[in-house]
């Protein structure tokens, strides 16, 4: 059952059947299908993980009640309060990462925005990039602009399995390569990259790898202290379980943070007598009003991730629990089910699936107003994934699992699509 949240009792009630019936008899299942319309079921925790820990909504709930200054902005008892506080989510962050220095955590809004500080920054002077097919367009779309603009070009490198050889990147190398840039975890089909062994490859030739962790945050491990890696982009609001709004940077401490130039300038709260950018962390990145109140929400976030009996580890197992369960089931008993990788190979708790004949539009639609399965279809913001895998343009459906999911969720979103799929033309 989910957590904090009473009023899935009802929802708890009705999945209590399937959990029971849903490999025995399927004759019942429209029934099971119908009451579905009353409740709900989010699979939608790619996108953003709900429901929230309780104590990630105390967390937003005490900031604005009883903190509520503005970070390094006054010296009253508030700001310095909310100072405080932004520092103490400051170092849960970077204890996270493995990083021992927490000034070298920049917050932002989203891994989005850290991408562009982290892609525009250092490729603002020009240069070469290496990037693969499986990225987002938060990935895609900032090299996009550099190159229309006769900044920079970029390779991209195709991957039809979801992971590149790393050797392939190497290959991609040139004299004024500046940034390898590459996706952790598919947001669309769930499959990791081999980054350790791509950050060892860009290491041995001195270009900083930049990982994207929207998706791998909160379900693998990354200790930028020990492992290859220059650069994280995160976002607070998925895996880590905290509100929107909430993200960052997280630079090791090997990398020379000089070398990316902001992407914004204004107040800080500090070197206020001069109109030059502070040069120093974190405050050379962070113009302008942090969402504090959220920092302070994510901090509570990654505190209940961190108390979990195996840690992230807990939340892993969970999701690979709930795909090989979806994955095995929707196999056996859905007519024209088609998966785009064997469950084995998914790592975050992520599907993306067909049903033959039937646009992924339709089917999430049909989820939603007829089972009260709450999902995503289409692109997902990440068109070269698609191109790579061949599901472009229609895209797929996308059911993303999350912490607190029930093996009941998966049994009823398998009940849904089978009645679904006899609808198919």
């Amino acid at each position: 059952m989910y957590p904090f949240l009473p009023k899935f009792l009802k929802h708890a009630k009705i999945l209590d059947i399937t959990r029971s019936d849903i490999h025995k008899n399927w004759s019942i299942h429209t029934h099971v299908a119908k009451m579905l319309k009353d409740s709900f079921i989010y699979l939608d925790n790619a996108a953003t993980s709900f429901p929230k820990p309780e104590g990630v909504i105390r967390a937003v709930s005490d900031y604005m009640t009883n903190i509520g200054g503005n970070p390094g902005r006054s010296a009253h008892r508030l700001s310095i309060e909310a100072a405080d506080a932004v520092f103490s989510a400051r170092e849960e962050v970077a204890a996270f990462f493995g990083l021992r220095d927490p000034m070298r955590v920049i917050f932002t809004h989203n891994a989005t925005e850290a991408l562009n500080l982290a892609i525009l920054g250092i490729l603002s002077g020009g240069g070469h990039a290496v990037t693969t097919s499986m990225e987002h367009n938060s990935v895609a779309r900032p090299l996009r602009e550099l190159e229309k603009r006769g900044k920079i070009s970029f390779s991209i490198i195709e991957s039809q399995t979801g992971a590149v050889d790393p050797e392939k990147v190497k290959d991609e190398f040139r004299k004024d390569t500046k940034l390898v840039i590459i996706n952790h975890a598919s947001n669309v089909f769930g499959t990791l990259q081999p980054i350790l062994e791509i950050g060892k490859i860009c290491r041995m030739q001195g270009i900083p790898l930049l990982v994207d962790a929207a998706q791998s945050a909160g379900v693998i491990k990354i200790d930028i202290a020990n492992d290859p890696i220059d650069l994280i982009a995160f976002t607070g609001h998925k895996g880590l379980l905290g509100p929107t709004g909430t993200g960052g940077l997280v630079i090791a401490e090997g990398f020379d943070h000089a070398a990316i130039q902001p992407l914004k300038f204004g107040g800080t709260g500090s070197n206020s007598e001069k109109i030059e950018q502070p040069p120093f962390l974190p405050d050379r990145y962070e113009s302008g009003t942090l969402n504090s109140a959220g920092i302070w929400g994510l901090r509570e976030g990654i505190r209940y991730l961190s108390s979990l009996d195996n840690g992230i580890e807990s939340s892993y197992r969970r999701k690979k629990t709930l795909v090989a369960r979806f994955m095995d089931t929707a196999h056996k008993n859905i007519d024209g089910f088609i998966s785009y990788f064997d469950h084995d190979r998914i790592e975050t708790g992520v599907v993306s699936f067909n049903i033959e004949g039937m646009m992924a539009s339709d089917v999430a639609r049909m989820l939603s107003d007829d089972y009260g399965i709450m999902c995503r279809a289409g692109l997902h913001c990440a068109p070269l994934a698609h191109k790579s895998i061949g599901t472009f343009p229609a895209g797929t459906v996308r059911f993303s699992f999350g912490l607190f999911n029930r093996d009941e969720d998966a049994d009823a979103a398998a009940v849904a699509l089978r009645e679904i799929s006899k609808k198919r033309p």
